[in-house]
């Protein structure tokens, strides 16, 4: 069986490292401070009666976002390495532009246990699947504003850079899922800017997207 059929859920462990470090780069730049002095890891504070919220950046939801992110895509080099190593390949994964182009080219063979629960992760109700995946995104972002609304148009300029960065990583076209992903990212984060959410986002909290990733693994 060839790489390809796991090609859309490696894809995705790309393009949510590569856009959850662009945000938070883009991020620290402009609320360095605010972070420093938030030791809480409060979401947002009701100042006096007739005076504005006063928002906060959910350092601690920030900080789990990230390293899930990042766990992720240490799984999947380790993936890579296991078959690499079941091919008896000698093949140094320097790096993951080096780890990317392998999936794309297909130059790996899977089993059917790999490809079995990559189409699972990647399925409508997956952890990598568009829903799932646009939640993180949004929750993500929503975490780095401290809720603030007024900040959605540049956590979309830094998620539409970091889809850009994952492109570039990816070496090629994303899939096609990587694509309606993107689409309903920016469509939440639309609604989130414009309070037209709907009623699954506004019943999902950041406590459950973790559950979600603690509860998820690629094996």
């Amino acid at each position: 069986m060839s790489v390809n059929g796991i090609t859309s859920s490696q894809t995705y462990t790309a393009a949510s490292a590569s856009t959850s470090s662009t945000a938070t780069a883009n991020k620290k730049t402009n609320d360095n401070k605010t972070s420093q002095n938030n030791n809480s890891g409060a979401v947002y504070e009701k100042s006096t009666s007739g005076q504005q919220k006063t928002y906060t950046t959910d350092t601690e939801m920030v900080s789990k976002l990230k390293a899930d992110a990042e766990r992720r895509t240490m799984q999947l080099r380790s993936l890579v390495e296991k078959l690499l190593l079941k091919q008896g390949s000698s093949y140094t994964i320097a790096s993951d532009e080096d780890m990317y182009k392998l999936l794309r080219e297909g130059n790996l063979e899977v089993d059917a246990k790999t490809a079995a629960q990559a189409k699972k992760d990647v399925s409508e109700d997956g952890y990598w699947g568009v829903e799932q995946t646009s939640d993180r995104i949004v929750s993500f972002a929503k975490a780095l504003s401290g809720g603030d609304p007024n900040k959605a148009d540049e956590m979309i300029t830094a998620f539409i850079k970091g889809f850009k960065d994952a492109t570039k990583a990816w070496g090629d076209k994303l899939p096609d899922i990587s694509q309606r992903t993107y689409d309903a990212t920016i469509d939440k984060l639309n609604k989130w800017k414009n309070g037209s959410e709907g009623s699954s986002m506004e019943s999902q909290t950041s406590s459950e997207v973790l559950n979600q990733a603690s509860q998820s693994t690629i094996k």
